[in-house]
């Protein structure tokens, strides 16, 4: 099985930083980790998918023909997958205190969220599982608009292929673009409260608010992942704090 927490940390924050473990740009890491974020670089040809969304790397692949967002101030500092949790953290506790959802548009800092939460878990089986459920979050918000169609996927695995990518980073990629938008099984992953906020948090990260498909993805998302209005309000506040549209 591939590292899907080191996957997710370049999909974040792997661009134009160093890697989730140290390396540079580009050089593999431990384990069955592997550095993707160079992939944008390989990319200028790619029909519409030439930008870059969020930071570098498979967020480039997969969302560079859409807005999304893209990470600033302190969330690129800390960058890959504690980003997630941290704005996921960040909000859920101003909700729980009954604070007023910060003003749109306003510097929220990116705080890492203590360890030992469900924002944060210490087991790596835990870690991997969560991982792994943020990237397939991030995959299904992207197809949300319908407009990774077929051709675009095979645009995409023809592109995947000619990339030093691990065969089984390749098939997730292409299992995850070509299996049908399911958001009840994207909620369906969420074993906490907690977790549901991160879903959305990342969900929210490769997502256009401003077209309606995706508008109406998440707000059936956030009936699905049984999220409150005001909870909803904090996580979007937050992201948009935290990032600037791509």
């Amino acid at each position: 099985m591939f590292d899907a927490k080191s996957l997710l940390d370049q999909f974040l924050g792997g661009g134009n930083q160093r890697g989730a473990a140290g390396g540079q740009p580009g050089q593999r890491q431990g384990g069955t980790g592997f550095d993707l974020s160079q992939i944008g670089n390989q990319l200028g040809g790619l029909g519409g998918l030439g930008g870059g969304a969020l930071a570098g790397g498979l967020a480039t692949l997969l969302l560079s023909s859409k807005k999304g967002r893209k990470l600033g101030g302190s969330a690129l500092q800390i960058g890959g997958m504690a980003v997630v949790g941290a704005l996921a953290y960040r909000a859920y506790q101003n909700y729980q205190a009954g604070k007023q959802p910060a003003v749109s548009g306003a510097p929220v800092p990116a705080l890492p969220a203590p360890e030992g939460t469900p924002f944060n878990p210490t087991s790596e089986a835990d870690q991997q599982l969560l991982g792994l459920n943020l990237l397939r979050a991030m995959i299904a918000a992207a197809k949300a608009d319908g407009h990774v169609d077929a051709e675009e996927q095979a645009n995409i695995f023809a592109q995947l292929d000619r990339l030093a990518l691990d065969s089984e980073a390749k098939a997730f990629v292409i299992d995850e673009l070509r299996a049908p938008l399911d958001v009840d099984a994207v909620a369906r992953a969420a074993r906490t409260p907690e977790e549901a906020a991160e879903i959305y948090t990342a969900s929210l990260l490769a997502i256009d608010v401003d077209n309606p498909a995706e508008r109406g993805y998440l707000a059936l998302l956030a009936a699905r992942l049984n999220l409150e209005d005001a909870l909803v309000e904090h996580l979007h506040r937050t992201v948009e704090g935290a990032t600037q549209p791509a």
